[in-house]
């Protein structure tokens, strides 16, 4: 949630960050009066408190008629203590309700909707099929051919938007995220497998049960949540701990399976494996001082540009606008590549500055000296995705050759044996689909 002491101090700047996400501005007065109801019943409280301490020494002195009249007196600041103490209680309830509903405050997002985010550069050279004489499959056609992705059992076993990785599939995905792990460790990152179900406090604490809540697997028997990311365990690593942060950030690499229900999404991207059910990632995840967030912020982001070049993808920086980010996230940058079948850019990568929002939901904190005394104050969290299953697409589309074949970038060659080259394999007989039985042929 937002910094009460922000939102006390300077309330503006909250609701212009809420207008420009396309957020209730109301929120920020609805907080403001809980929080002046709140403290006004705490402060009568402590009077009263301190009222019935004084007359608890009179009533003990006291005899008589003036005994009868302090006792009469106890009681009914006692009734109103206690009614002070549920106005408070209420009042707090109610605060910390409106606060969960406040968006982080946006640091430097352009303002507007999914259209108005800014291209920052675009890196690499697009292909021209057209000159190479000849016009490109797109990945699932290439998958097939391969033997890589079977859609078509993936839909039978599970339904739409599961899919089967088969043979040099299942290893070009090992390998990306191989790579992506490698690089991470190299970084400094601490690799981590975590957990894939979460309880709803983390799922809530990340920020992902708001607007798009329904974008989440939910089971009821267990009152546990599926993550899409496994930025949501990450952030739950340390909730409830107070941090060293002395030698510098806590940096993780998490690697799990991803699940994301992809509600309102019928009809975009069904073909192939672009937007799926079930994928898996590797995520960058940072606790950090706050003062370098924004710093660390452009370090995931060169990680990730580091991550295409190894893979050989023309792909585009862009700045997210206010309206299209998380309600976790003040900025967020993504890298997308060119799919050349579409003509347009896939979003592959996403790296978020969540300031001490999450940390502050979560009760991550860290131990700082101001003034030769200890104090704890929020961390700041920031997230990045290193590697994921639909970057398959965008290698297979990029990479792909005249006769459906496809050229390994040179960085992951060292993941599949120093394979230069995947060969498409013919259908097997009495096959249902180009992906039957079996694996491609491969070459050095």
């Amino acid at each position: 949630m937002i910094d009460l002491r922000l939102l006390r101090d300077n309330p503006d700047v909250v609701r212009a960050s809420q207008v420009a996400r396309g957020d209730d501005p109301a929120l920020v007065d609805q907080a403001l009066d809980a929080d002046s109801r709140r403290r006004s019943a705490l402060t009568d409280f402590e009077q009263m408190r301190a009222e019935q301490k004084s007359l608890g020494k009179k009533v003990a002195q006291a005899q008589g008629e003036e005994k009868t009249a302090l006792l009469a007196h106890t009681k009914q600041l006692a009734e109103g203590v206690k009614a002070r103490q549920k106005d408070a209680d209420d009042a707090e309830a109610q605060l910390k309700d409106i606060l969960y509903k406040i968006s982080n405050v946006i640091e430097g997002a352009p303002p507007g909707g999914e259209d108005d985010y800014v291209v920052l550069r675009e890196e690499g050279t697009i292909r021209d099929f057209a000159a190479e004489g000849f016009t490109p499959r797109d990945h699932l056609e290439l998958g097939e051919g391969l033997r890589a992705i079977d859609t078509e059992r993936g839909a039978k076993v599970s339904g739409a938007r599961f899919y089967y990785l088969t043979g040099i599939g299942a290893r070009l995905e090992l390998a990306l995220l191989n790579a992506a792990m490698d690089q991470a460790i190299q970084e400094g990152f601490t690799p981590v497998i975590t957990p894939t179900l979460v309880r709803p406090e983390i799922m809530q604490g990340t920020g992902f049960l708001g607007a798009h809540a329904d974008e989440i697997y939910r089971l009821e028997a267990d009152d546990l949540y599926l993550v899409g990311t496994s930025e949501v365990a990450l952030a739950g690593y340390h909730s409830g701990e107070i941090l060293d942060l002395s030698d510098g950030p806590k940096r993780y690499a998490g690697w799990s399976a991803c699940y994301r229900r992809e509600a309102g999404s019928y009809g975009k991207d069904t073909r192939g494996i672009i937007r799926v059910h079930q994928f898996h990632k590797v995520e960058m995840f940072s606790y950090i001082d706050p003062a370098d967030a924004e710093a660390e912020h452009q370090r995931l982001l060169g990680w990730e540009e580091a991550m295409l070049r190894k893979c050989e993808l023309p792909y585009r920086v862009i700045d997210t606008a206010a309206g299209d980010l998380g309600s976790s996230a003040a900025r967020k940058f993504d890298c997308e590549a060119w799919l050349p079948t579409q003509e347009r850019y896939l979003e592959l990568t996403s790296t978020s500055n969540c300031t001490t929002f999450q940390a502050r939901r979560l009760g991550v904190r860290e131990r700082v000296e101001v003034d030769g005394k200890t104090e704890t104050r929020t961390v700041a969290t920031l997230n990045g995705t290193l590697g994921t299953t639909r970057w398959i697409v965008a290698i297979l589309e990029n990479h792909q050759q005249p006769d459906g074949s496809v050229r390994v970038p040179e960085g992951l060659r060292p993941y599949l044996g120093g394979l230069e080259v995947l060969e498409p394999v013919a259908p097997s007989a009495g096959s249902s689909s180009g992906a039957s039985k079996g694996s491609s042929k491969v070459t050095k």
